[in-house]
């Protein structure tokens, strides 16, 4: 965030800022030093984006799918840490859990992004809809209150 091609003026945040807001990001609070739609470039608004899937998913969980995403095999070792990341009782189908809750994840995160798509398309160009639209509701899917509507007026 401290890059200059994350913000629109290309002088990038103050480091103060910058950790603010990824920390809010990735804590999924939504507290902003900045107006998230009229400060950031769309490479800024991507790694918010990030942060925020990143937080809300987990790292546990959104390391596992990495990994399974690589074809690598989770050890015993991960399987136990996963199994405290969800405080389950056994560590027997925990990896199966995890890509139950992702598939979960993208089915409503995209089912939110069409719906606000098509709204926000009434409203501005279908591609900048579409951004609009995803970026939103992955916003909200993980609670995290971010939006690109400027002049922090939020969706309302």
């Amino acid at each position: 965030m401290t890059l200059p091609i994350a913000t629109e003026n290309g002088r990038g945040l103050s480091f103060l800022d910058a950790l603010f807001t990824a920390t809010s990001a990735t804590c999924v609070t939504g507290l902003v030093v900045v107006d998230t739609g009229d400060t950031f470039s769309t490479f800024g608004e991507l790694v918010i984006l990030s942060l925020i899937q990143l937080g809300g998913l987990g790292f546990m969980t959104f390391a596992t799918f990495l990994f399974t995403l690589l074809g690598k095999k989770i050890s015993l070792k991960e399987r136990l840490l996963l199994k405290e990341a969800f405080n389950a009782i056994s560590a027997a189908g925990i990896v199966k859990l995890v890509i139950r809750i992702l598939i979960f994840t993208l089915i409503m995160e995209s089912i939110g992004g069409i719906i606000l798509s098509v709204r926000f398309s009434f409203d501005m160009p279908i591609g900048q809809a579409i951004y609009f639209g995803f970026f939103h509701s992955i916003s909200n899917f993980n609670n995290a209150g971010f939006d690109l509507m400027g002049g922090f007026n939020s969706l309302s």
